[in-house]
């Protein structure tokens, strides 16, 4: 391949990529006027994995209400108290409207680590604790089983980088929506969830050229056409723009680590947020449980 070559595909990609995500902001299927709760294990992951998602569901004129809940303090390294304070600053960067909106749990129970999983029992408890307390009266009853969430946002089955705590998230969350109609055959879950798709190592590190996997991917899957019992999306794609003053760009996503968290910020953090394609593009997936 010439240099030319070479300087042609580096002015053309990257005004294709930011006509695609022009389009995806203002066209693809979103959240509207929804309780969110993204579903995390770590602070940091809300911009390290979710940035997008997150600029965009936060959107004003989007009418969403967004919450982080965050299960450990990150204390693998003594930082527990820094990270918890980074992470509403990370929040508030990315557009939530409040610090009341990030709660961080410590408990022995979710320890940051490697090598633990954490049980699915213990985390849906939690959520029904926290989002739908009156669950066991509701099951003795005829009535529609409610949530103060409309959705829940979390990771997959893979936890994109394999950490166990990841994927301890994404069972939980399972067993927790699984709860919700147990014993009410034919009823509809109040909470809709939504998984951050795992891709391959090749485009973890494709930066905002995965723009077009990520696209094909689409529509070969039906461009998530499906919609949920509530008539949500199917799948939700966000797109952040590489440049701009604009609050839903790269640049914010950038930031939230950088400037909110800075205790992170070792050498390797930077390859990540250079070249990770979940600080450009997020595809999420509505998960079907059954009950």
């Amino acid at each position: 391949m010439t240099l030319s070559t070479l300087g042609v595909l580096a002015v053309i990609l990257p005004l294709l990529y930011m006509y695609t995500s022009s389009v995806a902001q203002t066209r693809l299927p979103t959240l509207r006027n929804k309780r969110i709760c993204l579903l995390i294990a770590h602070p940091d992951d809300e911009a390290m994995f979710f940035a997008p998602t997150v600029l965009a569901l936060t959107r004003p004129e989007s009418g969403n209400h967004v919450k982080i809940l965050c299960l450990s303090s990150g204390n693998a390294d003594g930082l527990g108290e820094v990270r918890k304070k980074e992470l509403v600053k990370s929040g508030l960067l990315l557009g939530l409207k409040h610090e009341d909106d990030v709660l961080v749990i410590d408990s022995p129970d979710f320890q940051d680590s490697m090598t633990i999983t954490w049980e699915a029992d213990k985390i849906s408890s939690l959520l029904t604790s926290a989002f739908a307390p009156n669950l066991t009266s509701q099951k003795s009853s005829n009535s529609n089983p409610a949530a103060t969430i409309d959705a829940l946002l979390t990771f997959d089955a893979h936890g994109i980088s394999s950490h166990p705590n990841h994927i301890s998230l994404y069972h939980g969350a399972r067993t927790f929506i699984s709860s919700l109609t147990r014993g009410k055959p034919g009823w509809a879950s109040p909470v809709d969830l939504y998984t951050l798709t795992t891709v391959s190592l090749p485009r973890k590190y494709f930066g905002f050229l995965d723009v077009f996997p990520t696209i094909l991917s689409l529509v070969i899957n039906g461009g998530g056409e499906r919609r949920s019992d509530k008539g949500n999306p199917g799948a939700l794609v966000s797109m952040s723009a590489l440049a701009g003053g604009g609050r839903e760009s790269y640049g914010t996503a950038r930031l939230a680590m950088t400037e909110a968290h800075k205790s992170q910020m070792v050498w390797f953090r930077w390859g990540w947020i250079a070249l990770s394609r979940y600080m450009y593009i997020n595809d999420l997936k509505l998960e079907r449980v059954k009950s």
